[in-house]
């Protein structure tokens, strides 16, 4: 059985020898818990994906601590992007350089660039200093299943497939790092997270968002594949659309299949003035972009555990934090 130990010198001992012996272990982070293994070992690496299910060309990201010198896994890194990591690291962005082959050629799936992480959770940090070397991890959790934010989350997936995890509470950033590729003339958003656009234009002045094309290689995490899905039948309505969403939920009631209607606080205060006279069971992911990111992956889990069909409004709010909100559910309920 795997065991789910706080974070203090016994643990981080064990965790050690995990590691040193090419197993993985889960650690929190201030955005998910993360999945870790040794980055220079290809077998420790290629035990993460064989954990997960994971597929073999979905790149993984490397955690270091925040002192950890990067041209010892990077070729170059732009003045931009020293200036992005002073505003906003240690903090929940990746930024993507090109790479000097140093980790496992199976971090990166084929790709010549590096994902760099340094992450802000206290936990994190006296994880990856214990470890002594560069962390690969992807989130802690069965591939395509919602990602896990708190160490319960993670036995739920992991259970007797991993030695360790190590708790540091629930997260509260609660959707994965904002991805940004550095190796151009501007940066360039591969996926969106806590750091937003808004806020890396206010740094640099211009900052691209990159379009995914499909049968294209996956130049970030969560870019190809479905993810971040509840195991229950899901459907999302814009948020103009509640009208569909609440008959959609009448007839699936009406089959006697368990529904609910996930919304933010704004769409649940007009689906009890407007349904008033109606009992409609709801899941409320929150009333500001924070809390709604901070809720999101929680809230599905909760979803899978309670109704057979999970029918989703979503917020329209679509700027910052929420493009990041929006990049999740449009995977979660597709």
């Amino acid at each position: 059985m795997t065991r789910i130990l706080p974070i203090d010198g016994d643990s981080l001992e064990m965790a050690k020898s995990i590691i040193d012996g090419g197993g993985a272990v889960a650690f929190p982070t201030e955005t998910v818990y993360g999945l870790g293994a040794n980055a220079f070992s290809t077998s420790a690496v290629d035990n993460i994906f064989r954990i997960k299910g994971r597929p073999n060309d979905n790149p993984l990201i490397v955690h270091v601590t925040e002192d950890f010198d990067l041209f010892k896994l990077v070729d170059y890194v732009p003045e931009y992007a020293k200036v992005l990591a002073k505003k906003f690291l240690p903090g929940p962005l990746t930024m993507v350089y090109p790479s000097k082959g140093k980790v496992s050629p199976s971090v990166s799936c084929g790709l010549d660039t590096l994902a760099v992480r340094i992450p802000s959770h206290i936990g994190a940090q006296k994880f990856l200093k214990a470890m002594g070397v560069p962390i690969a991890a992807p989130s802690a959790n069965i591939s395509k299943h919602v990602s896990p934010t708190s160490a319960e989350h993670v036995f739920y997936d992991l259970n007797g497939k991993i030695d360790l995890i190590l708790d540091g509470g629930c997260c509260q950033g609660g959707i994965e790092s904002t991805v940004l590729d550095c190796t151009g003339e501007y940066p360039v958003i591969l996926r969106s997270g806590l750091v937003t656009r808004e806020m890396i234009e206010e740094v640099t002045g211009r900052c691209g968002v990159y379009a995914y094309k499909e049968g294209a290689p996956a130049r970030s995490p969560g870019m190809k594949y479905k993810h971040y899905s509840p195991k229950c039948k899901t459907s999302l309505f814009a948020p103009d659309k509640i009208k569909e969403a609440v008959k959609e939920y009448d007839g699936a009631i009406a089959e006697g299949i368990k529904a609910l209607i996930m919304c933010d606080g704004k769409t649940a205060q007009s689906l009890r003035r407007d349904f008033g006279g109606r009992e409609l069971k709801l899941i409320i992911l929150g009333n500001t972009p924070e809390e709604m990111a901070a809720n999101l992956y929680a809230k599905l889990r909760e979803a899978e555990l309670t109704a057979d069909y999970l029918i989703t409004i979503a917020p329209d709010n679509r700027d910052g934090v929420m493009a990041g909100v929006m990049n999740r559910l449009s995977k979660a309920c597709r």
